[in-house]
């Protein structure tokens, strides 16, 4: 049986993530509040912005453009797209 966890992003009880995502306190945050649906989402969203804007993920500023990022995905507030996506199918 899965573990539930109410989910911050879309505010309904969905299914939890099986591991903190990342280290530390800000990791076991994110497990005890965001579904692994919302994560695997923001992770999709990570990925074409790191690859469309080219970041440097050795870069501290891309790091932490890309957490400021996360946060206002997982908070349901505008966040950045990356320019000349069109999603498959479109």
């Amino acid at each position: 049986m899965s573990q539930t966890v109410f989910c911050r992003k879309y505010q309904k009880e969905m299914d939890a993530l099986p591991f903190p995502p990342l280290p530390g306190k800000k990791g076991q945050e994110i497990q005890a509040s965001v579904s692994r649906q919302a994560w695997e989402e923001w992770q999709a969203l990570q990925t074409r912005l790191i690859n469309e804007k080219h970041l440097n993920m050795l870069d501290a500023a891309s790091r932490e453009y890309l957490m400021e990022q996360m946060e206002r995905f997982l908070d349901n507030r505008e966040t950045d797209q990356a320019e000349g996506y069109v999603p498959r199918g479109e």
